[in-house]
């Protein structure tokens, strides 16, 4: 049973702390989906995605495409990920849903801290990933660093 991973991004834009998290999330093993809620944004992830890291290179693509089944890292807006992915990350309020966060090993939701509507999203999706008894952590990088500020247990 995996848990959900609230990353509540303040001092660096989701283009910069994603490529981070992918590579943790490369290095334990797993094929990841990110899913986003428009075409247009995952396009552009996909551009900024191709600039990291300088010293080596993060496999991706983007939904739609003839190879989606080989990609480790499979950009998305469907709920359903062709890649086999043991993680999901979710950007720009995408859903995510209880019986995801039981069926994966990680399921990450990245939000925006300067985006008052996109903090309450999140508030949101906590409530109702823990209120039908999925384990959560709250994730901050206000010091500077990722420290764990909140966990909730499985039910």
């Amino acid at each position: 049973m995996g848990e959900a991973y609230f990353y509540h991004l303040t001092r660096r834009p989701l283009e910069a702390a994603l490529p981070v998290l992918l590579e943790r999330a490369l290095g334990n093993g797993w094929r990841v989906a990110v899913r986003g809620a428009s075409r247009d944004r995952l396009d552009w992830l996909d551009e900024k995605l191709w600039l990291v890291p300088e010293e080596g290179f993060l496999p991706h693509g983007v939904a739609g495409g003839p190879h989606d089944a080989d990609q480790p890292v499979l950009l998305t807006t469907r709920m359903e990920a062709s890649n086999g992915a043991q993680c999901l990350m979710t950007v720009d309020g995408a859903e995510v849903t209880p019986g995801e966060v039981t069926a994966l090993a990680r399921v990450c939701v990245l939000f925006d801290g300067n985006d008052s509507a996109a903090m309450e999203r999140a508030r949101g999706q906590w409530k109702a990933l823990t209120d039908a008894g999925c384990g959560a952590q709250y994730w901050s990088e206000e010091s500077g660093r990722w420290e764990k500020k909140a966990e909730k247990p499985a039910a």
